[in-house]
């Protein structure tokens, strides 16, 4: 193993060889690298005859990436990814450090950005890095610390925190909700693509069970809102996703909050407890004020 890593691209090489791959060109990755274009194309040059083989096609002054350098590139760059965490969290201590942390897009907007300030304020020394992502992944093999789960406690081989049953509301433009549930299922019912019985859910536990039209799709619940503000239909979402909207009068409400469909959780690798910024950042969330959760559940069974 040891004579196999002496013969790996050294990290230069590797850089300069992801650099050019996502800028297109030396002139480019030299700028994004801060190094000279010859300086790059001499990285390039060297990674080549290590490695045996051309990366690269010239065309005059372009150079295109072959497929198998297509391949090979989206490996470096997520070993450099790795490589830059790790590098991370050994700076880490037990007053600072860096948090690599994933998070579902609208809770991460909606919910904990609100909230950000006031750990950053009382936790200067810790970083928090954030990246999104809508499905479940291998934590410690994309490198994140930690991450927000929308569910069960079902996320493999990781330890899980609750931080709060989902509560969803029903919002739609003034005027465009109707005034009983026959006029609400006859409006266009705007549909997430991970949730396709969402409504056919909702609707149940109001005790219709007539037919449903559909609505526009989407991907997340950030635009199937705006959809709702610009009167293209009606949206079911967390409450936190529309919180805004609601209180300036943009969308109105059906009803108070319901109970949804599973929890948020905050997720980590099992034998990680001893990470010192992960350490911190959990205890913040155990201790953070619950009024807004809980007026959620208290209201959870209540019609408009």
């Amino acid at each position: 193993m040891a004579q196999a890593r002496r013969l790996l691209p050294s990290m230069g090489q590797l850089a300069g060889f992801e650099a050019v791959c996502r800028t297109g060109s030396t002139l480019a990755a030299a700028a994004d690298l801060s190094l000279t274009q010859g300086a790059v194309s001499k990285l390039i040059h060297a990674l080549e005859a290590q490695l045996g083989v051309a990366l690269f096609l010239r065309e005059g002054r372009s150079l295109v990436p072959t497929e198998a350098a297509q391949a090979f590139a989206r490996d470096v760059a997520r070993a450099l990814d790795l490589v830059s965490r790790g590098a991370q969290r050994a700076r880490s201590t037990t007053s600072g450090g860096t948090l690599a942390l994933a998070v579902l897009p609208g809770f991460g907007t909606r919910w904990l950005a609100a909230r950000l300030p006031a750990f950053l304020a009382a936790h200067q020394g810790v970083t928090i890095n954030m990246g999104t992502r809508l499905e479940q992944f291998d934590l410690e093999a994309e490198g994140f610390d930690a991450a927000i789960h929308h569910g069960a406690e079902n996320w493999p081989n990781a330890l899980h925190l609750k931080l709060f049953d989902e509560a969803l509301v029903v919002v739609a433009a003034p005027g465009r909700l109707g005034g009983s549930l026959a006029d609400l299922a006859a409006r266009p019912l705007l549909q997430l693509e991970t949730r396709p019985k969402a409504w056919a859910d909702w609707f149940a536990r109001q005790g219709y069970h007539g037919p449903l039209p559909q609505g526009m799709l989407f991907d997340q619940f950030a635009p199937m809102v705006e959809a709702a503000v610009h009167g293209l239909g009606v949206a079911l979402v967390p409450d936190f996703m529309a919180e805004k909207e609601l209180t300036e009068r943009r969308l109105v409400a059906w009803g108070p909050p319901q109970m949804g469909a599973g929890g948020y959780y905050l997720v980590w690798p099992r034998g990680r407890d001893w990470y010192p910024p992960l350490q911190v950042f959990r205890g913040w969330l155990e201790r953070r004020p619950q009024g807004v959760e809980k007026t959620a559940e208290r209201d959870a069974g209540s019609e408009g």
